[in-house]
């Protein structure tokens, strides 16, 4: 053996050997053998769950509601899909106490007075008592 190039003269210049009995592994599989271990499998989705920040349900006073009320009535009354609105609505979180509140731009499609609840063109159903916020979306910045 001799040295000078880390000392692998001997084997530098060889064919990479290929077994005739094994097929030869795909890359995507070698490069899995060395992904980090995860001991705890889960571990790291549940903390980050823990982590996710949801906040309470904030009820609207009195006069809010009942303006946010005539505007809903106000909607009932016009035909739908007629004018852009950015509604603002809580959505409860299914895996934690609270949720988000989230504005959605949109054109209504249907108010069901019976199902209390706000469809939208593109399908969206938001029921009224999540409702937060209706403005015209002109005014909400978007137009």
């Amino acid at each position: 053996m001799k040295f000078g190039r880390g000392g692998y003269e001997d084997i530098i210049h060889r064919k990479h050997p290929v077994s005739a009995s094994h097929p030869q592994m795909p890359i995507t599989d070698r490069a899995a053998q060395f992904s980090p271990f995860a001991a705890l499998v889960g571990f790291g989705d549940a903390v980050g769950e823990a982590g996710r920040l949801t906040e309470a349900r904030r009820e609207l006073e009195e006069d809010a509601r009942e303006g946010l009320d005539r505007k809903l009535k106000g909607l009932l009354q016009e035909a739908g899909g007629c004018q852009e609105l950015a509604i603002t609505y809580f959505q409860p979180d299914d895996k934690k106490d609270g949720g988000a509140y989230f504005t959605i731009y949109g054109k209504v499609k249907k108010v069901d007075a019976y199902g209390r609840m706000l469809l939208l063109a593109d399908g969206t159903g938001i029921p009224f008592e999540d409702i937060v916020a209706v403005e015209e979306a002109s005014r909400a910045g978007l137009l």
